[in-house]
């Protein structure tokens, strides 16, 4: 997707007037649980933009509380909505967070520039593609002189919450979500940075949000018959294991340690070789849709440690049975600021 420009005569919503906008809009998420880990099942329809920052590096400060004030304006009731931070929103800064840095090209990744990085993101979900795509109108509108680098949009067919977990269907016809933690206070263990951890004390209560634009050979996999379809998932479409385990409960790998019920080359062994003790991230993925050539995962996940989550995943899964129907072509590493404003006076004053 080419770059482009979100100057369409917005300039008349300034930074003051989104900042009166913000006092009086619904902020009901923002003392409470942070937007991005809000329900059990993110809201079904999402709209990701990643900027480029056109401002000097001192200028940085003021795009970022605009970015801030015009998310604030439109988070809550049937918007859940946050910003999130790349390498580049913080240059030279020693007390940034430790991981961010721009993602790597992993085995098999083809990423393209236009589609990858950026210094800053918006991400904006919803109950509606409507309610999403004014709520972004909205928000660009305060942004009038950055650069859009990429965009996303993306639905999560069937969503639903099963057993405290958030489930949606992907392109690949299998149920997405089992592997999250059923419990509130779980999830935000896995998702949020904690004292301690090595990070700046600004960015404790935040975390750390990885974007992967996977686009996924759907025509080719149909081809297989759904019997070898879920021995390389690992899983029965249904999420339940291929050993009989429910869904809702662990598989016992090792009582088949040669891989004949399931594959040790299937995307759930491989992610997560003991299933006792579950990869250190919550996943919150949408389906996109560019056409019949260009479809998959917007594959999103939230971490308190990227080396411990994401990458640590990432370096299990080399050599996976579903690596040849998928390729991944963008997204980034981000940090998404604890809730509230305290963050940007830190980074203010220091």
């Amino acid at each position: 997707m080419l770059r482009t420009s979100v100057a369409t005569g917005a300039g008349a919503v300034g930074l003051a007037t989104v900042s009166a906008v913000a006092l009086r809009g619904n902020r009901s998420g923002s003392a409470g649980t942070p937007a991005h880990l809000r329900g059990a099942a993110p809201l079904p329809f999402t709209q990701i933009h990643s900027f480029d920052l056109t401002a000097s590096a001192d200028g940085h400060s003021k795009v970022l509380r605009a970015a801030h004030h015009a998310i604030a304006a439109i988070d809550g009731g049937d918007i859940a909505a946050w910003l999130a931070l790349g390498e580049g929103a913080l240059p030279s800064r020693t007390d940034r967070p430790r991981y961010l840095k721009k993602m790597p090209s992993f085995a098999g990744d083809v990423l393209d520039p236009v589609q990858s990085h950026g210094d800053l993101m918006l991400h904006i979900t919803g109950a509606s593609a409507d309610a999403v795509r004014q709520a972004a109108e909205q928000a660009l509108r305060a942004l009038p002189h950055q650069q859009v680098r990429w965009r996303a949009d993306g639905t999560r067919p069937e969503n639903r919450t099963e057993d405290g977990r958030g489930l949606s269907r992907n392109p690949f016809h299998f149920t997405e979500g089992h592997g999250n933690p059923a419990a509130a206070a779980d999830i935000t263990e896995r998702a949020t940075v904690r004292t301690g951890q090595g990070e700046p004390s600004w960015a404790v209560g935040g975390s750390y949000q990885v974007i992967r634009i996977i686009r996924l050979a759907t025509d080719f996999w149909d081809r297989d018959s759904v019997h070898e379809q879920e021995r390389i998932i690992g899983r029965r479409r249904n999420g339940r294991w291929l050993d009989g385990t429910p869904s809702t409960d662990r598989a016992v790998f090792a009582t088949d340690p040669h891989g004949k019920t399931t594959p040790l080359d299937s995307h759930v062994r491989r992610a997560a070789p003991n299933p006792r003790t579950s990869p250190s991230m919550v996943r919150r993925s949408y389906n996109y849709n560019r056409g019949p050539d260009d479809q998959g995962l917007i594959f999103s996940c939230f971490q308190s440690d990227l080396e411990k989550g994401f990458e640590a995943v990432q370096r299990r899964l080399q050599g996976e049975a579903m690596a040849k129907y998928t390729l991944t072509t963008g997204g980034g590493y981000f940090f998404v600021p604890p809730p509230g404003d305290d963050w940007l006076h830190a980074l203010a004053e220091s």
